[in-house]
């Protein structure tokens, strides 16, 4: 592992030696040139590759998408940065219809990158939404959620490596967190979740900005004797239910944590297969930590109001068993 470097930096590492490797990959999106990103994830990489690597493209999601498409289908590697996921809304057919569709239909691989940003932090309701589940419900597509530097990395370069059209999302709030990233062909396969915390007495499944939420909660939990075991899932889709199920079948309890709205969620998916893989071996019920069914809003107090806390998460663990009241 190399010296520690944030987690924009890290996913910047990951483009530039990829860039550096395969000269099909390229970046095209807004405010990449000069900018480096709204979060200065390729800064330095225009410089470098130059204009038609890191290309500035007109504000048009759509646009920006279909010519991802259009390039990955003719041997090339595109990442597009859409900056911000909620600006996906404006290319959904490009992504969903097209990309996700094309080699179903036509055999052909579409090696495209969609990067943006998501995650719930200030900036009002039009740029906090949490699509996770509506592009992982689309065959077709992969959607990676990385919560470390090491994995932002890894996983980006299996992504920039593999076949297929892949939802690449960042959390806003992880732009300056720091920690050790692999080295050239350190990949992060996808499908594959890490165990953050092992414990013994209920799993904790979260991904991306809820990793460190989670984290502390069983840290909380530990000083009331509680063994929690967190599981990282890294990516979405392709889910890996193995890793969930199996520390399900060891702790018997389990909570799924969400910043989405519970209703329809990736978390109430996870909980779904947790009832019908692991229902003789659960001694409690399987309980969501979600953000209620709101839009954001732009008051940090209100947003907090809404959002799975530490001690949301930390009762939702106690409410699993009697044993655990306090």
């Amino acid at each position: 592992m190399s010296d520690e470097v944030t987690y924009s930096a890290a996913f910047r590492e990951a483009v530039r030696d990829e860039m550096a490797k395969d000269d099909t990959v390229f970046v095209i999106g807004t405010d990449l040139y000069h900018r480096g990103g709204h979060f200065a994830q390729v800064l330095g990489l225009g410089e470098e590759f130059g204009r038609d690597r890191i290309r500035d493209a007109p504000i048009s999601e759509a646009a920006m998408v279909a010519a991802g498409v259009g390039a990955a289908m003719n041997g090339m590697r595109p990442i597009v940065d859409l900056n911000f996921i909620d600006f996906a809304f404006g290319a959904m057919d490009e992504i969903v219809n097209q990309a996700a569709k094309i080699r179903f239909m036509l055999g052909r691989p579409v090696p495209l990158v969609i990067r943006a940003s998501s995650g719930i932090a200030l900036g009002g309701a039009q740029h906090n939404n949490s699509p996770e589940s509506w592009f992982a419900n689309v065959p077709g597509l992969r959607v990676a959620v990385p919560a470390t530097p090491y994995d932002v990395k890894g996983l980006m370069k299996t992504a920039l490596r593999g076949e297929d059209p892949t939802i690449f999302l960042m959390h806003k709030k992880l732009s300056a967190l720091r920690g050790p990233v692999g080295g050239l062909d350190d990949l992060v396969p996808f499908g594959s979740a890490v165990i953050r915390r092992p414990g013994d007495d209920c799993t904790l499944v979260c991904s991306g900005g809820t990793v460190a939420k989670t984290l502390e909660a069983a840290e909380s939990l530990a000083a009331s004797g509680v063994s929690a075991e967190v599981i990282d899932l890294r990516t979405l889709y392709p889910l890996d239910t193995e890793a969930i199920t199996t520390s399900v079948r060891r702790t018997g309890r389990a909570v799924v944590v969400d910043e989405a709205p519970g209703f329809s969620s990736i978390a109430a998916e996870i909980a779904a297969t947790i009832q019908e893989q692991c229902f003789e071996y659960l001694d409690g019920p399987v309980l969501r930590a979600t953000s209620t069914h709101s839009s954001i809003p732009y008051s940090p107090p209100l947003i907090d109001a809404i959002l799975p806390t530490v001690t949301g998460i930390v009762e939702r663990v106690r409410q699993t068993s009697e044993a655990f009241s306090a």
